[in-house]
């Protein structure tokens, strides 16, 4: 690139002006340097993230496990717009805005469950499973009143082997071509027959960017992870980058002694490798040999993230041990894991308002967080892939 870069510290730049720099990163030839460190506490730049990221992208937000039954349902805040998907009556999966028509009352808290219907707790106005109106009390001597025409706002959902995703905007176009390499890749892992042993929630005070270039890189983990994640990479910290298109990146690290699949029919090579694959903006898949982790990173605000994610194995893995058992056994690695990333993401976000940051260059191990970067860039500036 013929741009000059800026690496040093900066007065404040207008929102355009940080576009300008980001968009480098959509080049043939990216400058391999961190983001502006306002890309990370700009209300500004989180503002444009909401319109042209979160209320247009498809974000996974669970497993088919969690909404098994009509009647479950899971409720989250996806940069701060309420959002609710639910199983039917008729079986079929429903993304809704949980929040009442008539003055605005939630009709759901964060978090999952099973109910009958939802009943708003202001004035007992009730919703079917599928965001239609069921009653609304002490309204029908108001001519103006159609309960006909009155139904909870509708997201766009979809189920991709086990894993729901929902998009903001009700006419959003199908992911699923993008995903056909992975879909062809990810053949031998019999996604469709695999439970969900584990499943968590948490909050870390740090912008999103911040949690999802960490995930974009195996670097870290010499420094954040030494004692639980760093082992397992006995093939080293590289990683290979596919960057299939605008919102998908399959990122491939060498396992180095080949994991045991005794059920699953993993070829050698499948065996050998940790693969991943992410979905702009948030959400990533990893395989560790017949184990399956999905975790999606969503901002609650500029500085608050809500991670979640899962574990899933295959079926008949449960056979000889209990669900219990290997849940207590998931879940107090992961949430090491986890502590060690919060830490260091929060320990990151508590800097970047220093005067003296300044953007860094990137390792030749980082080539993940630059593709990152320019799906980030096409997204926020509106270029063509």
């Amino acid at each position: 690139m013929n741009t000059t870069v800026r690496t040093g510290p900066t007065p404040d730049q207008t929102v355009a002006e940080l576009l300008v720099e980001v968009s480098g990163y959509a080049a043939a030839d990216p400058p391999a340097i961190s983001l502006p460190p306002q890309m990370f506490t700009s209300p500004q730049v989180y503002e444009l993230e909401r319109e042209r990221i979160f209320h247009r992208n498809w974000i996974m937000v669970a497993h088919t496990d969690q909404l098994a039954a009509p009647g479950d349902y899971v409720a989250l805040s996806i940069a701060g717009e309420p959002v609710a998907i639910t199983r039917a009556e008729d079986g079929q999966l429903h993304g809704m805005s949980p929040v009442c028509r008539h003055r605005a009352m939630p009709l759901l808290e964060a978090g999952e469950g099973t109910v009958k219907d939802f009943t708003c707790s202001y004035h007992l106005w009730r919703y079917k499973l599928d965001g239609s109106l069921r009653a609304a009390t002490h309204m029908r001597d108001n001519p103006e009143f159609d309960p006909a025409t009155c139904r909870l706002p509708g997201f766009a959902v979809r189920e991709w082997h086990g894993l729901v995703f929902v998009n903001l905007d009700a006419q959003a176009r199908s992911f699923e071509p993008d995903l056909a390499i992975v879909e062809t890749e990810m053949t031998n892992y019999r996604l469709d027959d695999m439970v969900q042993v584990s499943h968590w929630t948490e909050e870390w005070a740090c912008n999103w960017k911040v949690a999802v270039e960490n995930g974009y890189e195996n670097y870290h983990a010499i420094g954040l992870h030494p004692e639980t994640v760093r082992p397992l990479m006995t093939g080293g910290i590289d990683m290979t980058v596919h960057l299939d298109s605008p919102w998908v990146t399959r990122l491939l690290s060498a396992a180095g002694t080949p994991f045991d699949a005794p059920i699953l029919p993993l070829t050698e090579a499948e065996r050998s490798v940790m693969y991943s694959y992410r979905l702009f903006p948030c959400g990533a898949v990893a395989t560790f040999g017949e184990s399956v982790a999905w975790i999606s990173i969503i901002p609650l605000s500029l500085e608050r993230t809500q991670v979640r994610g899962g574990t899933l194995v295959p079926r008949q893995a449960l056979e000889h041990v209990s669900l219990e058992v290997m849940r207590k056994e998931i879940e107090s690695i992961t949430s090491v894991i986890n502590a060690e990333d919060r830490a260091g993401m929060e320990a990151v976000q508590r800097t970047l308002g220093s005067r003296f940051v300044e953007r860094g260059h990137l390792s030749p191990k980082e080539p993940g967080v630059l593709a990152f970067y320019r799906q980030l860039a096409l997204a926020l500036t509106k270029q063509e892939a």
